[in-house]
């Protein structure tokens, strides 16, 4: 299998884990597309050279999320955000997982990110410090203070629920 063939079958099994982390991340269909199609533009060189990764996926998560936290997302000016939201399971309370969803959108980029890996990525707190080169207790610190923001927003008894 030639390396442009690899890199296309890893493209087409890490897309849907790597667009719903950026959909996460910045909550709107046209900007995640962005954010993945960024993300594979920037493994691919080296996927050229013929790098060996020991997990190209959690390599290319951690691509995204950078890429997301350094914003470097760009946007052209003929572009629109959109009321409508991808395809999802049924919830079943739609209304509390889209405030969540709006209230996490509003948080620090950094933030944002760690409450996206650490409870919807199920990443341990030792894999987002490292993802995001912070310490284990800078994590659960940032982690708990965006937390309490959230419940200070949705309620007290707020649930962090699968979107």
């Amino acid at each position: 299998m030639s390396k442009h063939e690899s890199f296309e079958q890893f493209a087409v099994e890490t897309t849907p884990m790597l667009y719903r982390t950026a959909w996460l991340l910045v909550g709107e269909q046209q900007a995640a597309e962005d954010l993945v199609q960024e993300t594979f533009a920037r493994l691919f060189p080296r996927w050229e050279r013929g790098s060996r990764l020991d997990n190209p996926a959690g390599y290319a998560r951690t691509v995204l999320v950078h890429q997301f936290i350094k914003g470097k997302q760009r946007r052209s000016s003929t572009e629109v955000p959109t009321e409508v939201l991808p395809e999802q399971a049924v919830e079943p309370d739609v209304a509390a997982s889209l405030a969540l969803h709006a209230a996490i959108v509003g948080l620090p980029r950094t933030d944002r990110a760690i409450i996206v890996l650490r409870y919807y990525g199920d990443r341990t707190v030792a894999e987002v410090g490292h993802d995001l080169g912070l310490s284990d207790s800078a994590v659960r610190s940032r982690a708990s203070r965006a937390i309490a923001k959230l419940r200070d927003q949705l309620g007290a008894d707020l649930l962090i629920p699968s979107l």
